[in-house]
């Protein structure tokens, strides 16, 4: 199936938790420095020099690299000339010649689309084993060429503040999209894929990377049913189309049975009175039952008998929601069948998934639960206590559900009022100095700094995005990164990860063919021949080989102290934790060297592509890394250390207890997608409450609640969401084992950082996963990937003493 592998944006379970629709609304699709080595011009004819790093002075760059995110975003008033400019003598969004006009966008979609005829052409008149042996590079490029379209568009359509570009990208999206599904109604391409593979002389001259690479188009193709009589096929399609509408209801209309509670004020106390207030007409508080608020009072409010009215409020979905996931799950099992499978989770794990089948899932969470148990029953033994104490009660003491975000709040306020600083990290931590830590670790780790770059115009969607080019010191220029970090109205709040050009290995007769065509018809006209087979793009020479330079944006939307002068944006911990978890993703996008495209960075095991952003948690929670940038914005004085310890203390109090329930939810993802929904007695519930009983230790809901009727990431993440935990016990384990849980100064320690980056980042999905973790912690009981190495996986924890 013409499909890619991941979108252009990449987004986790931890980075998309507010927004769980944004994932659904861009396909799941396989298929589908910077300037060149000499000077070109701009499109009014100024000459553009290339970009040369080899002069640059380090020290230089690390301080404008603090000043340019520490400087004021732009106006809002400024943004409209900013707009106009791009339409006059720019070089293009990303330096994509295309990219100059809204119109630009149509041209570019329907000039890609040509060449991709072209290929198809090509591929499907292929006969001899010469023709056979590049079908995998063809059908690599015919994936990046539909990614360029798609992946530019993606971005563009959610995230420019041009509502005219908005529109145009969503025309050639939309163009590319259906261009896509074209070619998935015809088998012609599986079937010379299939003859290629069963060519002994033609896959002997396959490098591994290419073997790779077409034994995962061939089972997207056999997923995709496309071997299957016509009526079957159109069968797989409707019931793949009814499965993604039922899955935007379900998000779109997620709904409580009640959709709000009424209450007397003064069952209220222990909540601010300011929150209160907005609420309470006449002596009554009328209570939304899935605002914020809600939540708030589930940990504040004193009177136990309206937490618990309140939870069983928030714990019961409607009806429904609740038929809605069941027709979802029975249609997901039907398409499952359709392609020949036990279960759609067996569908969904076979080939993208480390865990391969859904009993290695079973095995890993069975074996991280056990592991867990002793300490959420440590914790709950603390949570009764309170209870006991709170209460002035003696003897036996139950906790109940409605009970526990309360106690956990009340111990953690106690925490809070012992310490004696009061909480001023953001001061240590603006923007300018997060962004510089980050390129100081970097380049202690893996040789590579980031330094500023000055946009050019038309370069960049809005004038708060800022520019900077991965620099390595053996290989220059590796990739270019686009920071838009300020918040804005209108902008998405959630932080994401969009890769919008991967890359790849560019081959001498695709730049010739497309130099034959420079300037033709309206199209844009390059100075070389290698500039225009990247659309302009940035493009590397280092390695002997023209390859495509990984092009990768970050969002965020850190707010700024406008109010204040000179005052930078502050993060606060977690924010600078996301900053580091987004650039996780980023650099493996950066480190991986890989020749093919569906195989680039990211673009690898769903379930361990969460590893590196998570090991970045790690590394910004280290005294050593903070030690190189934390230093407070006014003062310059360093972090005290003891801050962020006792922050973390106070936030990780109940860190096992949280854990189960993210189990659980993964447990159900399982159970939801197993056999059991083809069931005619099905009941999501029963199943829901009969984990929490069989696996939990903390109290489960009550009978009469439906809370899986609120998880939407059921549509998102089908089977897949035990992949968070799976990764935070990986990242766990690759912190302790390769740099020794930060002792010694070994969180910055080349040697560290190389050892990772040649045993796992530069591989990107090229290997197979479970060799790179095993090379890396040099442990041989993983290389088979198992189920008992998911097990083994499950047993070591989250927190992670090495003895197993």
């Amino acid at each position: 199936m013409i499909k890619a592998m991941r979108s252009g944006l990449w987004t986790c379970s931890r980075c998309i938790n507010q927004a769980p629709r944004l994932r659904q609304q861009l396909p799941q699709r396989r298929w589908i420095s910077a300037v060149p080595s000499t000077a070109r011009s701009s499109n009014d004819g100024t000459r553009i020099a290339p970009v040369d790093h080899s002069t640059a002075d380090p020290e230089r760059d690390d301080t404008v690299l603090r000043q340019i995110f520490d400087s004021p975003p732009v106006s809002r008033g400024l943004l409209q000339p900013f707009l106009q400019s791009a339409s006059r003598n720019n070089v293009g969004l990303f330096r994509n010649k295309y990219l100059t006009s809204p119109q630009g966008f149509l041209t570019f979609a329907e000039n890609t689309l040509k060449r991709a005829s072209r290929l198809v052409v090509k591929i499907t008149c292929a006969s001899t084993a010469a023709e056979f042996r590049n079908l995998v590079k063809d059908l690599d490029r015919l994936s990046d060429l539909l990614c360029r379209v798609l992946d530019v568009t993606d971005f563009v359509r959610i995230t420019h503040p041009d509502t005219k570009i908005q529109e145009a990208a969503s025309v050639a999206w939309s163009k590319a999209y259906m261009y896509m599904n074209q070619l998935n109604t015809s088998t012609v391409l599986s079937d010379q894929l299939e003859k290629a593979l069963n060519n002994a002389e033609v896959l002997a001259s396959w490098s591994e990377e290419e073997k790779t690479v077409a034994n995962l188009l061939m089972q997207d193709f056999k997923k995709s049913a496309i071997h299957l009589p016509k009526e079957y096929r159109d069968a797989f399609v409707d019931v793949a189309q009814s499965i993604s509408e039922l899955g935007a209801e379900f998000i779109d209309r997620m709904e409580p049975e009640k959709p709000y509670l009424e209450f007397p004020s003064s069952k209220f106390h222990g909540i601010d009175p300011r929150i209160a207030q907005k609420m309470v007409r006449r002596g009554v508080l009328r209570l939304p039952t899935l605002a914020p608020e809600a939540t708030v009072a589930l940990r504040r409010v004193h009177d136990e008998e309206t937490r618990k009215a309140i939870y069983y409020a928030t714990r019961t979905a409607s009806k429904r929601s609740i038929d809605t996931l069941e027709h979802m799950l029975k249609l997901r099992s039907r398409l499952a069948s359709l392609s020949g499978y036990e279960s759609y989770g067996h569908m969904a794990l076979h080939d993208k998934m480390m865990a391969k089948n859904p009993e290695s899932v079973r095995q890993f969470l069975q074996a991280l639960s056990k592991h867990n148990s002793s300490l959420v029953e440590a914790e709950i033994a603390d949570l009764v206590k309170e209870k006991r104490q709170r209460l002035g009660l003696s003897g036996d003491t139950t906790l109940q559900p409605w009970d526990k975000d309360y106690y956990m709040e009340s111990i953690r306020t106690a925490m809070r009022s012992t310490r004696k600083t009061n909480d001023f990290l953001a001061a240590y931590f603006s923007l300018g100095t997060v962004m510089q830590g980050l390129s100081r670790l970097f380049n202690r780790l893996y040789g590579i700094r980031l330094v500023p770059r000055e946009t050019l115009p038309g370069e960049t969607w809005h004038p708060d995005v800022r520019r900077l080019d991965v620099v390595s010191d053996t290989d220059g220029h590796v990739a270019v990164l686009y920071c838009d970090l300020f918040y804005r109205d209108g902008k998405s709040p959630n932080p994401a990860h969009f890769t919008v050009r991967c890359s790849r290995e560019i081959s001498a007769d695709e730049i010739q063919e497309t130099w034959e065509q420079n300037g033709q018809g309206g199209l844009p006209s390059f100075e070389t021949p290698l500039e225009a087979a990247n659309d302009g793009m940035h493009v590397s020479q280092q390695s002997g080989s023209p390859k495509q330079l990984p092009t990768i944006a970050l969002i965020c939307d850190f707010h700024h102290a406008h109010d204040l002068r000179n005052q930078p944006a502050l993060l606060d911990y977690y924010q600078m934790e996301t900053l580091f978890h987004e650039m996780g993703h980023a650099i493996h996008s950066v480190l991986a060297r890989t020749s093919l495209h569906n195989v680039a960075g990211t673009r690898c095991a769903t379930d361990f592509a969460e590893l590196p952003s998570t090991l970045m948690e790690h590394f910004c929670a280290d005294p050593s890394v903070l030690a190189l940038f934390a230093r407070h914005y006014q003062t310059d004085e360093p972090l005290p250390y003891h801050m962020v310890a006792q922050k973390l203390e106070v936030s990780d109090r109940f860190e096992a207890a949280d854990r189960e329930n993210q189990i659980i939810l993964a447990m159900l993802d399982q159970q939801y997608h197993s056999p059991t929904v083809r069931e005619k007695d099905f009941d999501s519930t029963k199943i829901y409450l009969d984990i929490q009983r069989d696996f939990g230790r903390l109290p489960p809901d009550p009978s009469g609640t439906r809370w899986q009727g609120f998880f939407g990431h059921l549509f998102g993440y089908g089977s897949t969401y035990y992949s968070y935990l799976f990764d935070q016990v990986l990242s766990e384990r690759v912190w302790r084992v390769v740099f020794s849980a930060g002792q010694n100064g070994a969180a910055l320690n080349r040697e560290n950082g190389e050892r990772l980056k040649e045993n796992l980042l530069k591989w990107g999905g090229s290997r197979d996963p479970w060799r790179c973790l095993s090379d890396t912690l040099q442990d041989e009981r993983l290389i088979d990937g198992d189920e008992k190495a998911m097990r083994l996986v499950g047993s070591w924890g989250i927190k992670d003493d090495l003895r197993s």
